[in-house]
C-alpha cells in the first residue's frame, strides 16, 4: 500500500542549509579541533570559541542531534567520524575543502537561479575578479592549502584505485592534474614495482615534491610540469584522470581523452574517475549536484555519465571499456587500447 504523500523530505531538503551552515561553522571555528585535545563542557567551549550566551547552547545541541558531536554529563566530545575527519591536526583532515564550500561555494550557490537561467558562472569572474583558480595557483601559501584539501576529499578513491586496478599488468603511470600527488603516492605505496609520474602546472611542484618526500616515494615518483592542453603528455603505461573531465567542456573533454589515447602504448590503459553520473541519471545525486556546482564555477565545465565517458573513449579509439565503482559516489571508467 503506497503512503500518504507528506512533506517532511520537501522540508528537510528545502531547509537543508541550515544543518549545512551550522557544521560549517563549526568546522570554521575550529570546535572540532579543540575537542579532539580532550571533551569539554558548554561554559568552556562558549569562552574558546568567543560564542554569545544566547545561542551557544543551541549551537552545539544541534550538532548533537545531528550526528556531529557526542555529550554526556554536560561534556560534548567529537564522535569517532569527526575526530577523525574534521581534526585540523590529523592528516585524514578532510575539512579543507568544506572550509572553500564556507568561505566560497555557499555564496555562490545563492545565485544557482541565475545560473540556471543564463548557463553563465557566478563565481569571482562573474565581477570582473581574476578567476579563483588562476589567484590561488599565484599564491603559494592558498595552494598548498588547497591541494590539501582536494587530497583529504580524494583520498578513499585513491586508495580503491591503487587496490583494485590490475597494476600488476603495468610498469608505469602518469596522473594527469595530480595537485599534492595522493593518487600516485598511494599507487605506488601499494605496488612495489611500479614508478609514476605526477603531472600538473609547475607551480605545484614543490607541493608534489614535499608531500612524495613525506610519504618516502621520492625515488619512484617525479613530477613533469605542464599544461596538458598546450603539451604533449608524458608517455606511460597507464594515464589517470581523476576529478579533471568535469571541469572542461565536450570538445575538451574529447581533446584530453584523444591526448591519453596518444600518450598511451597498445595495452595501456585510462583511467577517469570523479563522482560519475549513473547511466538513469537519477541515482547518484552527489554526481549530478557536482554538475551545478561546475555550472556555478565554470565557463562550460559538467559532469556526465559512465556512458557517456564510455562513448568518448570508444570514439577516441579504445578497444575495451569497463566501469567500476570506487568509494561513496565515486566510479571510474577504464579504456584499454
Amino acid at each position: 500500500m503506497r503512503a500518504d504523500p507528506n512533506p517532511e523530505h520537501i522540508m528537510q531538503v528545502g531547509l537543508g542549509f541550515w544543518a549545512s551552515k551550522a557544521l560549517l561553522s563549526a568546522i570554521e571555528m575550529g570546535l572540532f579541533t579543540e575537542l579532539a585535545r580532550r571533551p569539554e563542557g558548554g561554559d568552556a567551549l562558549q569562552d574558546r570559541l568567543g560564542l554569545h550566551p544566547r545561542s551557544s547552547r543551541d549551537f552545539l545541541d544541534a550538532l548533537v542531534a545531528l550526528g556531529f558531536l557526542e555529550r554526556e554529563g554536560g561534556m560534548y566530545r567529537n564522535t569517532p567520524s569527526t575526530d577523525l575527519f574534521l581534526d585540523r591536526q590529523k592528516p585524514s583532515y578532510i575539512g579543507g575543502v568544506l572550509e572553500m564550500a564556507n568561505h566560497r561555494l555557499y555564496p555562490f550557490w545563492g545565485n544557482l537561479t541565475e545560473g540556471l537561467r543564463t548557463g553563465q558562472l557566478q563565481n569571482e569572474a562573474k565581477a570582473g575578479e581574476m578567476p579563483f583558480f588562476e589567484a590561488l595557483y599565484a599564491d603559494p601559501a592558498r595552494l598548498q592549502q588547497f591541494l590539501g584539501a582536494m587530497t583529504g576529499l580524494s583520498h578513499g578513491a585513491n586508495l580503491a584505485i591503487a587496490g583494485q586496478f590490475p597494476w600488476q599488468e603495468h610498469e608505469t603511470f602518469v596522473d594527469l592534474g595530480t595537485a599534492q600527488g595522493d593518487l600516485a603516492v598511494q599507487i605506488v605505496l601499494a605496488n612495489d614495482h611500479l614508478r609514476g609520474i605526477g603531472f600538473d602546472l609547475p607551480e605545484v611542484a614543490p607541493v608534489f615534491e614535499d608531500f612524495i618526500e613525506h610519504h618516502g616515494v621520492s625515488d619512484r615518483l617525479r613530477f613533469v610540469g605542464g599544461d596538458f592542453f598546450a603539451d604533449e603528455l608524458p608517455k606511460a603505461d597507464v594515464v589517470l584522470m581523476g576529478h579533471i573531465l568535469h571541469d572542461w567542456g565536450l570538445d575538451e573533454k574529447r581533446l584530453l581523452i584523444g591526448k591519453a589515447y596518444d600518450a598511451l602504448p597498445e595495452g595501456g590503459a585510462l583511467i577517469v574517475y570523479e563522482s560519475i553520473i549513473d547511466d538513469d541519471r537519477s541515482e547518484n545525486a552527489f554526481g549530478l549536484l557536482m554538475s551545478l556546482n561546475m555550472l556555478i564555477e565554470t565557463e562550460h565545465g559538467f559532469d556526465y555519465t559512465a556512458a557517456d565517458c564510455v562513448g568518448w573513449m570508444t570514439d577516441a579509439g579504445f578497444s575495451t571499456t569497463r566501469t567500476e565503482h570506487l568509494v561513496g559516489p565515486d566510479s571510474m571508467v577504464i579504456g584499454l587500447k
